[in-house]
């Protein structure tokens, strides 16, 4: 049951949000818990790198289930997808923020290569409308 207006409002958001959004609305989430992962591991607070690196892993799960395999495009971004859960398992594992690091450089790019892509789509259809 939702109580709060917030988590109200969060819950629109995500039932109304187009497609382009939701994407990158997961991939906010994933780069903000890497960086918590990150900051658990250099705070040396292994139960909030373990919580905040499962809740990353977790993102890019969907974000696998998110793709569509009519285009070519998908197999390789699953297989950078398994390997940014791969290294996200090895940094915390071995509590070492270097492969947490590489994913987190790679979320970055990837959320600003779909966000122009989006902005791309909603222009021509603009100009088709």
């Amino acid at each position: 049951m939702i109580n709060s207006p917030y988590q109200k409002y969060q819950q629109t958001q995500l039932q109304t949000a187009p497609p382009a959004q939701l994407l990158l609305m997961l991939y906010d989430g994933g780069i903000r818990f890497i960086r918590n992962g990150i900051l658990g591991i250099e705070e040396k607070d292994y139960e909030k790198t373990n919580t905040f690196l499962c809740k990353a892993q977790a993102v890019i799960h969907e974000l696998i289930a998110s793709l569509n395999q009519a285009y070519p495009i998908a197999k390789n971004l699953l297989q950078i997808y398994e390997y940014m859960i791969r290294q996200l398992i090895m940094a915390n594992m071995k509590k070492d923020k270097a492969p947490a690091e590489e994913v987190l450089t790679y979320m970055l790019e990837l959320r600003e290569a779909w966000e122009i892509a989006a902005k791309t789509a909603n222009a021509t259809m603009d100009q088709n409308k």
